[in-house]
Formats: C-alpha cells, structure tokens, sequence
C-alpha cells in the first residue's frame, strides 16, 4: 500500500472499501472501567462481521490503541469480557472514551493499514519500531544520457533503478566508493556535469570516466552502466570473468595502462567481494530476521541480502513489548518494518509465526510480486538464520549492559541535581551565531535509551537582540514553554522535560529563569553547565543551580563524561544549523525579497543584468526586455524597487 493510499488520503477510497465512523460516549477524564466498557459496548450494537481496523481513543481523542481484525465485532467483543483480559489491557479499556473503525476488504489489507497507523500515531499500547532513520539505497539514474549513481534516501522521485536497502549510510558509501572505481560511473550533479571543461579529479584518480568532456562516448558509457546494473542485480562472475578477458587482451596487446586499469577495476570488484561479513551467495534476494528475548527487551537482528551480497545489518529493539509474547511482536514488528522498506522476495525467520501466511499476502499485494515468508531447515539458509540469531543475542547483551550503564549514570544525575527520581527527557540548550548575525537556538533532547534526534529543535531568533545571549536565551525558553502550555498544558503527553540543561553560566541562569517565571513556569529543574578555568579544556565544568549555588565534579567521574556528552552534542546541533543558516544566506539575493518572484524568473533577470543591483537600477523598458519576464513581472520589479511609499 502506498503513502498515497492511506485513509486521510483525498484518494483512500480507490484503495479501502471504507466504512469510518467515530463513536463517542462522553465521560470523565480519569481512567474508568466502567466507563471505558460502555464505550466499547456503544461501538458493539453497530459493527459488521467484517475485515477493517479499529482505533481506542481516550477522552481527549488520542490513540490508545490500533488493532485489525478478520471479524471487527467479534475481535472488539473481547474488550468487554474483563475477567479474560491482562491488567494491561484492563488499563487501556479503562482509558477508553471513543473508537473509530474502518472496515477493509480483507485482512490482508487491514494488516497493512493497520501497521501504516501504529507509525503514524504511535499508541501507548502497541509494539512500536523506535527507528526514525529512513535506509539508504543506491540510485542509477535513468534520466540522464549519462546516468549518475548516487546515495538516496526517502521519497522514489527519480526516475531509475534502486538497489537496497542498505543497513547504514557507512555501507552505502563504501559500496559506492568500490563501485565508482569499478565501473567508472559519473556520481556529480547535473549542473555540475553540464559546466565541465576539463576532467574533475575523480577522473584523475580512476573513480570516473568523464563522460562531461567527452573522455568517453556514449555506448562504452552504456557498457558501464549495463555491467553496473548486472553486478548490483548479482551476476557479479559474470563481470568478473568480462574483466579479466579484456585485461588479458589488453596486455597481449601490449596496452599496458589499459591492463593496469582493468586490473584496479577488478581489485574494487574482489574488494567488494571480500567484505561481506558472511557469504551469501546462491541465497539471491533474501532478508533475514532473528529475535532474542531476555529480561523483558526483546532484540530483532536483521540482514539484507540482495544479489548474493551481504548490504549490512541492523538490531531493532522494540518498545510497548512487556507483558506481550515474541509472536506477537515479531509479526508486528515486520508489518511496520516494511511500511517504508521494499520486502524481498524471501523473507527467512527463525521461527514460526501464527500469522506469517496472513503476513506474506499483505506483502505480496503491496509489492505486487509473490513474497516468501519461511523458516528454512537445511542448507546455507540455516547458517544464515542462526548466523542472525548469534547476532541478535550479541547485540540484546550489548544492549541490556548499556542499558543499566545508563540507568545508573541517570540516577547519578538525579542524584546530583535533587531530583525526585531518574530523568526520562533531557533538554540541552545552546545559542549559535557570528557576531550577532544568523543566530538561533537550538534544543536537543535525551532520554533513558540516547539521543531522542526525532525531537531536537532549532530557533530562528526574531525579536531578541542577535548580540545579546541572554536576550536570545529568554526568547527560545518562552517560546518553547510558551507553545508547551498551549498544546499540553496536563503535562501528560511525555514532552515535558524532567531536567533542562543549559549551557552557559550565572548569567544564562538568570536569563532563562526569569523567562519561565514570567509565563508561569516555575518547577522545571534546571542547571547550567559552564567552562571551567581554562575554557574547560581540564574538565572542571561548574554546574550552576536556580539558587545560586555551584557544584564541580571529579575530573574522572562517569557522570561528567555523560553531562559533557550532552552538552558537546548541543554544541554541534547548534553550529551545524547555524552553517546551514548562514550558507543560506550566503546564496540568497536581494531578488529573494520581491514578492512574486520565483527561482526561473529570478535567474532570468540576473543573466540578463548580471547584478542584482543592475535590476534594481534598470529602467522599466528595460525590465520588459529581459527574457521570461512579462510586462506584469517587469511592473511588480520596478515598483517594488521605485515605489515613493
């Protein structure tokens, strides 16, 4: 199913059979369980027999809970028989208010919808995938009479084929990098491409072939791209044997450059080759899934598979996982996995599921293509499911030994700075700008498993002084808090922090302090971090209190280290929006500011003019004169530019 397909969409009824109704039963705000059975009865008397999806609301209208269903009022019925359901469904009935169901034409597709609504809500009582990275793939482009090969992330755009996905942006690029030796393919911009006069240094260091200067013609270039497009397709024997034929030509031929060129090419193939963390060949086009439960988290381990090649793995750990069985969140975990992430054509798991049949057809119906869900019993395809569940154990131990390192670092800090227990979200804020140009805050946050990034935010300062940090500290806090009593006044939403970081001294201190208490916001602890002798370079930051008061620690101390972590990651989400900031404004031009000027007509008046400044100077006739730029355009410039008002 497609993002466009899914039931918000203007299109969704091309997709759904949909059947929507929300059925609401007013009661208090405070859990209730005979309040919350009421309600779902009310829902009862009106639901089919049929496949759909169904949506648990509380009293302020957010998702509780998604589920599917073969049979809607038979799968709803079992919320009201409370004696049979765990204490932890109890709490969710007892939370209930409303519910909205949406009937599909089969279970297959409610699978489907249902897991494209548990990534968009994200309910407190379903297992969630905690994974907000979208995965890299390779793109060779068909658009071009040159194709270029390049990373890709997110939306399919561009017109071309795409091979992945790949485990992390560090195995795309070190396959890239093998594979622009290897085939010699073009990885720059059009416009780059196109504004060539000599070879780059790429083509310098074999990694090219400069199409751009005609260093190659168009059918050796076409060979490159087909025997690019076989090796990523897996018939990579193929072109090696190609190779070493043309490299032993070469040489008779006494062309010896020419042999040393096929010989590196050959080298990146064998590279390529050779890294494979383990061998799948013959296994084709495969993803492999392990999971490894212990101690309450359960761990899943995957690989990607594709042409016979090893494209990474990753470990997934699922949250909302207590209380339920590996079953069921392993069948979840898949259905939102490959939400995003085009399935392969066989699916290996170690273990049978009790929906892996229903799974396979929902799969196969958005692929459009047959996908095979199996538990292999022989062969290499046992070596491989086993290779994956040595893994998933690994990474569960690695993660559970993190895990209470972590635990016992956040009670240090709640220890430390006298808070009621450990933190579960940390905000760290710092300011950014040059001279008081481009400035902006920016807001990171932490939490008990790392860096929430889904989460950080950046400030484009707008009425505070860009000079004065205090006044921009003011401003971002008010701002922040500002919209935080707005939008979650209860405080029951999670994103509320339980500590607030600072980084700056007494003065930071004052300024944010001051800001909160002139809103109302009284009792969010905070505490600034400041350098200490020598900007900090010894260690001896000074932890400045709401009171007054100042605190330093040992130069060793595992909760330093962790503090300074969280403020050096501050420091580089700051900078790093602040470069982007200012190289925006490095390109931007006084045209920006005319309303009703776009890129194409901007760029005509300055090829035309040259300068901005030629535009603002030129007469009206003149204006009219410039390609692309009609009488109407040519009057808006020139009385944007010369209007007495």
């Amino acid at each position: 199913m497609s993002k466009a397909d899914r039931p918000d969409q203007p299109n969704a009824a091309s997709r759904f059979n949909e059947e929507k109704a929300t059925y609401a039963v007013r009661g208090a705000d405070a859990p209730d369980l005979e309040t919350g059975v009421a309600a779902i009865r009310n829902v009862l008397k009106t639901l089919p027999h049929k496949p759909g999806v169904y949506r648990m609301h509380d009293a302020r209208g957010d998702v509780l809970y998604v589920g599917k269903a073969r049979a809607l009022k038979n799968r709803v019925n079992n919320y009201v028989q409370i004696d049979r359901l765990p204490n932890r469904l109890r709490r969710m009935v007892a939370l209930t208010r409303s519910m909205t169901i949406v009937t599909t034409n089969s279970e297959a597709e409610a699978l489907l919808l249902e897991a494209q609504l548990i990534k968009r809500y994200r309910p407190a009582y379903n297992v969630l995938l905690r994974d907000d990275k979208s995965f890299p793939f390779i793109l060779l482009r068909a658009d071009h009479k040159f194709p270029r090969i390049q990373k890709h992330r997110g939306a399919r755009r561009h017109k071309g084929q795409y091979y992945g996905p790949f485990a992390s942006a560090g195995s795309v690029n070190q396959t890239l990098n093998a594979l622009e030796k290897l085939f010699l393919l073009r990885s720059c911009s059009d416009s780059f491409f196109n504004n060539r006069d000599r070879p780059c240094l790429l083509y310098q260091i074999k990694r090219c072939s400069a199409p751009c200067v005609g260093r190659i013609d168009d059918g050796a270039y076409a060979d490159l791209v087909a025997d690019a497009k076989a090796f990523l397709d897996g018939k990579s024997s193929g072109v090696q044997a190609k190779l070493a034929a043309e490299m032993e030509a070469a040489a008779e031929g006494l062309d010896f450059e020419r042999a040393a060129m096929l010989r590196d090419r050959l080298k990146a193939l064998t590279f390529i080759q050779g890294s494979q963390a383990i061998n799948a060949q013959g296994i084709g086009d495969a993803d492999i899934f392990a999971l490894a439960h212990r101690n309450g988290v359960m761990g899943i381990q995957a690989f990607f598979i594709r042409g016979g090649q090893n494209w990474g793995h990753r470990s997934f750990f699922p949250s909302h996982v207590s209380e339920l069985g590996e079953d069921e969140v392993f069948t979840s975990f898949l259905a939102q996995f490959y939400e995003d992430v085009p399935p392969a054509r066989l699916i290996l798991l170690d273990r049978e599921l009790a929906e892996a049949d229903l799974l396979a057809q929902a799969l196969s119906e958005r692929a459009e293509r047959k996908i095979e869900i199996a538990v292999p019993q022989r062969g290499d395809r046992v070596r491989l499911v086993a290779q994956a569940t040595r893994n998933a154990e690994e990474a569960l131990d690695r993660r559970l030994a993190e895990s209470t390192t972590q635990g016992k670092l956040l009670q240090e800090v709640a220890d430390l700075f006298e808070l009621s227990e450990p933190p579960k979200r940390i905000e760290i804020y710092d300011n950014s700008h040059i001279q008081g140009t481009n400035a902006l805050g920016a807001m990171v946050v932490a939490g008990p498993e790392g860096f929430i990034k889904g989460q950080y935010r950046k400030f484009n300062i707008k009425q505070a002084a860009t000079d004065d940090d205090f006044a921009m500290m003011r401003e971002v806090f008010q701002r922040r808090f500002g919209r935080a009593q707005e939008e979650d006044p209860d405080r029951d939403n999670g994103l509320w922090p339980d500590l607030v970081l600072i980084d700056g001294g007494k003065g930071q201190m004052s300024a944010v302090k001051a800001a909160l208490e002139e809103i109302g916001v009284e009792d969010v602890p905070l505490i600034a971090i400041a350098k200490g002798p020598n900007h900090g370079r010894e260690g001896r930051e000074i932890f400045h209190f709401p009171d007054g008061r100042e605190i330093t620690l040992p130069v060793n101390a595992p909760v330093l280290f962790y503090l300074q972590r969280l403020r050096d990651e501050v420091h580089r989400f700051a900078i790093g929006a602040h470069r982007t900031k200012r190289s925006k404004a490095i390109t931007a031009s006084p045209l920006d500011e005319v309303p009703g000027i776009g890129p194409s007509r901007k760029k005509a008046l300055l090829m035309h003019f040259g300068t901005a400044r030629a535009v603002r100077s030129a007469s009206l006739e003149d204006l009219q004169k410039a390609p692309g730029v009609s009488a109407a355009v040519a009057q808006t410039v020139y009385d944007f530019y010369h209007s007495s008002g």
